[in-house]
């Protein structure tokens, strides 16, 4: 017998889980490398916490299915509309599906626009069904299996944990499409450096490290920039990991209206709570910044590349382009409410 999870959630991380506006999703790659980005986060409807990623830019999902040991770090209360929220993780398992990319736009139409609208609210939706290179998605459930999280947000604190019942199942992803993979739209930089310098105004970062198996994502109580990366300092309850990490800062709008990423991954060498990274690379960000005609500008821009790629993903699932459809006002009131 199956029990749903969502109803024995802590109180305190079930509602930062229904409000929250983005999370650091980290997954693995096929060399156990964790790579962590900021996503809009979802409650599913059985017991899961939801997140997705574009079909034309798949590999998000991609690293799930082939390894379904991921994390979820709720660290940023705004837009949350919480005072003193707690900074929850996740640890669990994913569920990839792309097995109905139709099923999979409507949701994320209707689920979207309720919780964001990210100026999409205001677009004709003339032009909004136009943009299926953006809302056509792979969705990823992750069912819980412990959750750790820092009362108020104070990360001198020990943590409170949570572990999930054992009788819960995790259903098994969607079979992976057929055929070669695209390749990369965008070559990787070629220095790390001019990120790192971007990432000294996004606030502290998030570390991902990988501890007994699993990516473990943390918000770090401090970060200092050193001549090959950043010296760490973890929240309480959270020992240093040696080994490969990732490193991830952000920040975003009250409705998601904006948003700047600098991801950065390498190797780290630590003890107790102190973490030393070297930075081996940085990764290609999508960052939407300045004023409203900037960034359309940057966002229509990237549709231009990633329009050509639409096609061809779904073409590898065996499907349909699947279209942008106009949700139902009732449906969009349900997905705010839910």
């Amino acid at each position: 017998m199956t029990t749903s999870a969502s109803t024995t959630w802590p109180r305190e991380a079930a509602e930062i889980f229904d409000r929250a506006m983005v999370c650091e999703y980290a997954s693995l790659t096929r060399d156990g490398r964790p790579v962590t980005w900021a996503v809009t986060p979802y409650v599913g409807a059985g017991g899961t916490l939801d997140v997705s990623t574009g079909l034309t830019y798949p590999d998000k999902a991609e690293r799930a299915r082939r390894d379904p040991r991921v994390a979820l770090l709720y660290s940023s209360a705004e837009g949350t509309e919480l005072d003193r929220a707690p900074i929850v993780l996740v640890q669990g398992r994913a569920t990839v599906h792309d097995a109905d990319l139709q099923a999979n736009t409507d949701r994320y139409v209707r689920e979207s626009l309720a919780k964001t609208g990210a100026g999409f609210a205001e677009m004709p939706w003339f032009l909004v069904k136009r943009l299926g290179w953006y809302f056509a998605r792979i969705w990823v459930e992750v069912t819980p299996e412990r959750i750790v999280w820092w009362p108020e947000g104070d990360l001198s604190r020990t943590p409170e944990i949570w572990t999930g019942p054992g009788d819960v199942a995790v259903p098994a992803s969607d079979p992976a499409p057929t055929g070669p993979r695209l390749p990369s739209r965008l070559a990787p930089p070629a220095d790390w450096r001019p990120f790192a310098d971007r990432a000294a105004r996004l606030g502290e970062s998030v570390v991902t490290m990988v501890a007994d198996g699993m990516p473990l994502a943390v918000r770090t109580r401090s970060a200092v920039r050193t001549e090959a990366g950043f010296d760490l300092r973890l929240p309480a309850g959270v020992q240093a990991a040696e080994g490969p990490v990732c490193l991830t800062f952000h920040r975003h709008g009250p409705a998601m209206e904006w948003q700047e990423n600098v991801v950065l991954v390498g190797t780290a060498t630590g003890e107790g709570d102190r973490l030393s990274v070297r930075v081996e690379r940085a990764l290609n960000d999508w960052s939407l910044s300045g004023n409203r005609r900037e960034r359309n500008r940057s966002f229509l821009g990237q549709g231009r590349m990633l329009r050509k790629r639409l096609k061809a993903e779904a073409a590898r699932r065996g499907q349909p382009v699947p279209r942008v459809r106009r949700p139902t006002p009732g449906s969009v009131r349900e997905s705010a409410g839910a």
